[in-house]
């Protein structure tokens, strides 16, 4: 375990705005802000092959990301200004990331097998006693506050406590326990990608484990999130679906029609859960009742989105190396 201040890369305001431009859209002599409801905006990250790939709302009003090629853990703001926090090993890997009950951002660093920490202000601690290649990959927090990340490449999953410690229990061979979620229950909830089961986790030492197998074989189950109707709902990356399993384990699946690969989802603002489309490079929306609306072309590879604080929902673009908005409300000042 070791802390240290990381001193953030940053840049103007006015040079990330001007690169903010509507998909598909033409830069106008002298534009610096998107319009209002334009669809989808991309704000370029500043350095390449970033891969962006997890993203959430932070405690300080901003957006935190993680940047997964580069080691870095990135802010955005909600007018688009970027400021980038480098890690100790630029190899690390951060993947998932979530706000703990103590205010700090929590990610996990896939390729070194440590959990770290970061204040808003740029404090980072890293936590070690991971079983050697565990490879944790998203991390979440339960109803009760302790935090919660699966480790995909021995099909675990595992607890740390606010002071760095962990705990590691089985989850089952070759299941590969990978995203994981917060649920309206109190439990968190993860997926088996290669097991085709979404799994309550109830907290304990250790904590009680229900699965439920998917409706569709070879689904590939991936991304899982709560909605606003209680139930929590995930990506199918290979059946072509979104689900959703209310609390006591009933599933339904929702066909979405176009190509493979659908990654994220999260809920939005006005009721609807959005999520993001690998193959097809898209992002979209789906009701609770599960009518698709419409979907909009993204750079490529989009992977993690959330709701953000200014109504509108964000989203990384894997490797389009940006991160993307959707724009449900006027953009500030705009």
């Amino acid at each position: 375990m070791g802390s240290r201040i990381l001193r953030p890369w940053t840049l103007s305001t006015l040079a990330i705005l001007a690169l903010a431009l509507p998909l598909g859209a033409s830069a106008r002599p002298g534009a610096a802000r998107p319009a209002p409801f334009a669809g989808v905006t991309q704000f370029q990250l500043p350095h390449p092959d970033s891969r962006p790939y997890t993203i959430v709302t932070g405690p300080n009003g901003n957006l935190w990301f993680t940047e997964s090629s580069r080691g870095v853990i990135g802010q955005i703001m909600p007018r688009g200004w970027i400021k980038e926090y480098q890690l100790p090993d630029p190899g690390s890997g951060p993947y998932g990331i979530t706000v703990g009950a103590d205010g700090n951002l929590w990610f996990t660093e896939r390729y070194v097998d440590r959990i770290g920490k970061l204040t808003t202000d740029g404090q980072l601690t890293e936590y070690g006693g991971l079983s050697p290649q565990a490879q944790p990959w998203d991390i979440a927090v339960a109803g009760d506050g302790s935090l919660w990340f699966t480790e995909e490449n021995i099909d675990q999953v595992a607890s740390i406590d606010y002071s760095g410690t962990v705990r590691e229990y089985p989850v089952g061979e070759g299941t590969l326990p990978t995203f994981i979620g917060s649920g309206a229950d109190g439990n968190v909830w993860f997926t088996e990608e290669l097991g085709n089961k979404i799994v309550r986790l109830s907290p304990g030492d250790p904590p009680t484990l229900t699965e439920y197998p998917l409706l569709t074989d070879g689904a590939l189950p991936w991304d899982i999130n709560p909605g606003p109707d209680g139930n929590m709902w995930f990506t199918e990356l290979a059946g072509r679906h979104i689900g959703k399993i209310t609390p006591q384990g009933q599933i339904t699946e929702y066909e979405v029609s176009g190509q493979y690969g659908i990654a994220g989802i999260a809920a939005g603002p006005d009721g609807r859960l959005w999520f993001t489309e690998n193959d097809s490079s898209q992002v979209g929306s789906i009701t609770v009742d599960g009518a698709v609306g419409q979907r909009f072309s993204t750079g490529p590879y989009p992977f993690g989105i959330t709701a953000g604080p200014d109504g509108n929902m964000w989203f990384c673009v894997g490797y389009g190396n940006a991160i993307g908005r959707v724009n449900l409300r006027p953009s500030p000042g705009g």
